[in-house]
């Protein structure tokens, strides 16, 4: 047989990179290191936990690691067998919490907290305008501590989505809390929340007419009660008609008129959301003396200082008094009667934040690159950069965006 010819095309081909050559497989930028720590809340009466495990398991998946500490999700009935099984690492050593990168909590830190915070850590946890001091924002600026407040975070549509998400919750379980302290057994009118045949129907009266006013008002109509909504701003008042999807009555905050109905109300709910630092008094006190005995107030935005005069913080262990003999309860953490599903929904919000976080390689490059983020960014690193809270607690303001922007 004739030998074969050789071409030497196969020689010429591997030269000219013709063939398949290996090479390393292309991966996304981005700092997959990300170190996330839950701690346990210790906060009074806190009962909700950052990130639920099937968040958990997402964000380790993605390649975060994420850190628990023990006990974290016990008071939601999340137990640490759930969260080691997703793949996070249960931490015994609470100061090893307090040393990663990013601490993920639902209430502030405390000051034993703060005390054990690692210099320039970043933290995310809620703010509280209306009980946080001047104090805790220092001790922020002296360990150069990035926090973030998550009633700040925006969404790319400009909307406040943990702090929908709490609202929505709280609105509706007002109401429940309202029909219970209304019931003889809580030394209430003993009346019923809403109505039933040949009876008047219960009066509530809202102020606001925000999320929390919203969801109250669903809650109170589907029980059958006679509902007044008073906001200032009548784009308010027509959105939250529409989102209900009935008619109902509602009113700008006319003294005279709010007076009126105050007078007559069964239950009021104060669900004034401050837009810039602390609430303003919208109830008197002289209107709450011309209320009946053992009428209900709950008051969503004492977290904010409240909206009623008469208002101050309790707790879920004493969560009502009495003033001109009507029920007060002013729980900054209504949520946290319902942990489970306040757990839920928050992590539903920050797993995606921190998986974005990672992907951009880092909390400054996320704050950078994403003003609905950079927004939520009250301190950084030594410095306050939201100017409301600097012109209410009369402190140095340096603006984020130029401090990004020369990436200091």
């Amino acid at each position: 047989m004739a030998e074969k010819i050789k071409s030497g095309f196969a020689d010429i081909a591997k030269e000219g990179a013709l063939f398949p050559q290996e090479a390393p497989l292309k991966t996304k930028s981005g700092n997959k290191s990300l170190k996330i720590a839950v701690p346990q809340e210790i906060s009074l009466q806190e009962n909700r936990v950052a990130l639920k495990p099937e968040s958990v398991k997402l964000l380790v998946n993605n390649g975060l690691e994420v850190v628990v500490e023990t006990r974290a999700g016990e008071s939601a009935n999340f137990k640490d067998n759930e969260y080691s099984e997703a793949g996070a690492r249960i931490a015994y050593d609470r100061n090893e919490i307090f040393e990663s990168g990013v601490i993920l909590k639902v209430e502030p830190p405390t000051t034993y907290e703060l005390g054990i915070m690692k210099p320039g850590v970043t933290l995310i946890s809620a703010f509280q305008s209306g009980t946080q001091t001047i104090d805790f924002l220092q001790e922020l600026a002296k360990k150069r501590i990035t926090a973030i407040g998550y009633e700040f975070i925006e969404d790319k549509v400009g909307g406040l989505p943990l702090v929908r998400a709490m609202s929505e919750i709280a609105g509706s379980t007002a109401m429940l809390i309202a029909a219970e302290y209304l019931s003889k057994t809580r030394e209430g009118q003993g009346i019923i929340l809403g109505g039933v045949t040949g009876v008047p129907p219960t009066k509530v009266v809202i102020i606001g007419a925000g999320t929390v006013a919203e969801f109250a008002a669903r809650a109170a109509l589907g029980l059958g009660a006679d509902i007044q909504i008073f906001d200032d701003h009548i784009y308010k008042l027509r959105r939250i008609k529409h989102a209900i999807g009935r008619q109902v009555n509602t009113s700008t905050l006319d003294n005279v008129a709010l007076a009126r109905a105050i007078k007559g109300a069964d239950v009021v709910i104060g669900a004034v959301r401050a837009e810039k630092g602390r609430n303003k008094i919208i109830v008197t006190e002289e209107m709450v003396s011309t209320m009946k005995p053992g009428s209900v107030i709950i008051d969503v935005s004492i977290d904010q200082g409240g909206c009623i005069e008469t208002s101050r913080q309790t707790d879920l262990n004493s969560p009502i008094f009495r003033e001109y003999d009507v029920i007060h309860y002013c729980v900054p953490n209504i949520a946290s009667r319902v942990a489970k599903t306040a757990s839920i929904a928050i992590s539903n919000i920050f797993a995606p934040i921190l998986l974005q976080i990672a992907e951009d390689g880092g909390i400054d490059e996320m704050i950078y690159n994403h003003k609905w983020f950079m927004r939520g960014v009250y301190a950084y690193k030594g410095s306050l950069t939201n100017l409301y809270l600097a012109r209410e607690y009369n402190l140095a303001y340096k603006d984020l965006a130029l401090l990004m922007a020369a990436r200091i």
